[in-house]
């Protein structure tokens, strides 16, 4: 997400300091096997029953003394609270890993505030949960499933939707939520039935039975597609995790060395997006271990995309094909 240069949307629903909760209706929703209870309107989460919500976000002011802001965002850190500010959007307070505070600026409304919403804050609000989590996405192949790591660009989200258009289910885009709580069962929690395409991808891509909602923000450049069917709704066991690569030739998958495949996990983890200081108190520790873990469980493969979206459907095949060798393998 990157907003912080220009000006602020504007809609319906629009929240201002001490006065920003008035007039807000608690919503409940289902996202990450958590129940949320939010006064920010968040329609790509799945509606859940009212209950006692495993996290709340709340609209109210933060006392963050914000410093002087270097591309419009700032941070802080601390082992119960994380502060997180974009100056063209709010400021948010994780706390104690169950609660959300939201600050808007002056004129934001909730479909702007949903973009850090369910990214950055609710990734570290995860990972404060003690689940290991990635910036990535991930595709449920039967009974098993692949995550699909990369730099920006690299087709992480476009894969995942070719998956998707050849019968595959989505499990969560961007945001991957991994609990390792049984060490020889690594699972991928089901985030919510979204995906974010830019629009040459999603116009050869073609996925059936999804909303395309309008763009938010001119600075975000992919559409989100919502999915009425492929959503897989149960945590499934993760199978293989690919870096993606754009090449030239042809699709192509290889091992990467034992070597290489803890760092890259640590690469593409969420949290170390923000840098060694979101890593506070005992988190380092616990981190390194969950991508170790993680790295020896499950391994890492190189995943070469031919260049041309029309060529994606020979990720897909390749990828298929692997996963059903590891099935016979095992």
């Amino acid at each position: 997400m990157n907003v912080s240069a220009a000006a602020p949307a504007t809609g319906p629903e629009t929240g201002v300091g001490p006065e920003a909760r008035r007039g807000r209706i608690r919503r409940f929703y289902k996202a990450y096997g958590l129940t949320i209870g939010s006064d920010v309107a968040l329609p790509e989460l799945q509606p859940a029953v009212p209950t006692a919500p495993d996290i709340v976000i709340a609209v109210g002011p933060v006392d963050f003394a914000i410093p002087a802001m270097e591309g419009g965002t700032a941070f802080r850190f601390e082992p119960t609270r994380q502060y997180l500010s974009w100056q063209a959007v709010g400021t948010f307070l994780i706390s104690d890993a169950s609660r959300v505070d939201v600050d808007p600026a002056p004129g934001v409304d909730d479909a702007l505030l949903a973009f850090p919403l369910l990214g950055p804050v609710l990734a570290l609000a995860l990972h404060q949960r003690g689940l290991l989590v990635l910036h990535a996405s991930a595709i449920a192949v039967g009974g098993q499933s692949v995550i699909f790591m990369g730099d920006k660009g690299a087709g992480k989200s476009t894969t995942a939707g070719a998956m998707i258009r050849a019968g595959h289910l989505l499990l969560t885009d961007d945001v991957v939520a991994l609990d390792l709580s049984d060490p020889s069962r690594p699972m991928i929690l089901p985030g919510f039935p979204q995906l974010k395409l830019a629009r040459d991808a999603a116009d050869a891509i073609r996925i059936g039975q999804a909303e395309v909602r309008p763009q938010v923000h001119p600075q975000i450049d992919k559409a989100q597609h919502r999915l009425h069917d492929g959503f897989a709704r149960e945590a499934v066991p993760a199978a293989r995790i690919y870096v993606l690569e754009q090449r030239g030739g042809r699709a192509a998958i290889t091992p990467l060395p034992g070597a290489g495949a803890l760092p890259a996990i640590i690469k593409f983890s969420y949290v170390t997006r923000f840098g060694r200081q979101a890593l506070v108190a005992d988190f380092a520790s616990t981190h390194l271990s969950q991508c170790a873990q993680l790295a020896a469980r499950i391994g890492v493969r190189r995943l070469e995309v031919p260049a041309g979206l029309e060529r994606i459907g020979e990720a897909v095949a390749l990828i298929e094909n692997d996963l059903t060798a590891g099935t016979q393998a095992r």
